[in-house]
């Protein structure tokens, strides 16, 4: 026997937040997870924002089990829970009586980890789970990251931007002090981006220069990039969730569904967590056949 050194890609839990509403973050979760899917991975996505508007954008009003009932009822699991939204895209919905779960959440002596222990049983079926945040930073969101590896930020570039995102940050680093040591910020994502301004070129600077002084200390944003392309400005995906479709299926070839698919291409390529396995071969004669993988 021969032991072989392979590195296999795993899961990764990707959270989209931003405790400012309005900022694109459930277009750019939807977009980003139809963009993934596309190019042949599995993406689960979850809607912790009691807003649903995110199964609004996949075509799908409400569902008998939510993820409410994930959270609160002990014995739902996500098999039962998930929809099939898209082809490669199990959708796993909100409801508006989430809003009052955090309450019913704070008597739970695993309070913090309810979704992660869900979310445990099944991730070894996908590639890729996207987490589409409420805009706020209490219980749901911090079941969320406890959840996840990874952290991606959507955000317009305006004024005062920067202080929002560094205290957002922190909130970050208080976190994996204390219950989520694996979680890294992997990126923000400019969302309804106009660079021919001054401000967002400002802002841009801004960002860059205070990602760039963090490369130097053990920080969870010490890798932390702006994930290019920034999506402009476009109303076909103002437009597309009224007809619950994403961007891809409502209108292909518009300016915002080429920036979505140049972000996923950029999301994949980034921070992509990976184990090693040994994985034993009889002989030597067997290293000439390749051992597949999932692809990541």
């Amino acid at each position: 026997m021969v032991g072989i050194l392979h590195t296999v890609n795993t899961t990764r839990i990707i959270s989209l937040l931003n405790q400012k509403g309005g900022v694109g973050k459930t277009t750019t979760t939807v977009n980003l997870a139809a963009a993934i899917a596309n190019a042949g991975h599995r993406v689960l996505v979850v809607d912790l924002d009691p807003q649903t508007h995110l199964g609004l954008h996949f075509g799908i009003d409400e569902a008998a089990v939510s993820v409410y009932d994930l959270l609160i009822e002990d014995e739902t699991t996500v098999e039962q829970a998930r929809l099939k939204a898209r082809p490669n895209i199990d959708l796993v919905t909100s409801e508006v009586d989430l809003a009052a779960a955090e309450s019913e959440l704070a008597s739970k002596t695993n309070r913090h980890d309810l979704l992660k222990q869900k979310l445990d049983a099944i991730k070894s079926e996908y590639d890729y789970i996207l987490i589409d945040c409420p805009p706020s930073l209490g219980l749901l969101t911090i079941n969320a990251l406890a959840a996840s590896n990874e952290l991606i930020v959507p955000m317009q570039a305006h004024f005062l931007a920067l202080q929002g995102v560094s205290r957002l940050f922190e909130t970050v680093r208080l976190l994996v002090d204390g219950i989520n040591p694996s979680l890294s910020v992997t990126g923000v994502v400019l969302c309804m981006f106009e660079g021919q301004t001054n401000l967002a070129k400002e802002v841009v600077t801004d960002l860059s220069e205070f990602f760039e002084a963090s490369r130097e200390h053990a920080l969870p944003w010490s890798h932390c990039t702006i994930l290019d392309p920034p999506i402009r400005r476009n109303v076909k995906l103002a437009e597309a969730p009224s007809f619950g479709q994403t961007i891809f299926d409502y209108e292909p070839e518009c300016a915002g569904a080429k920036d979505y698919a140049k972000l996923a291409q950029s999301v994949m390529q980034a921070n992509q967590p990976q184990t090693s396995q040994v994985i034993e071969v009889k002989s030597t004669e067997e290293l000439s056949d390749p051992i597949s993988h999932d692809a990541q």
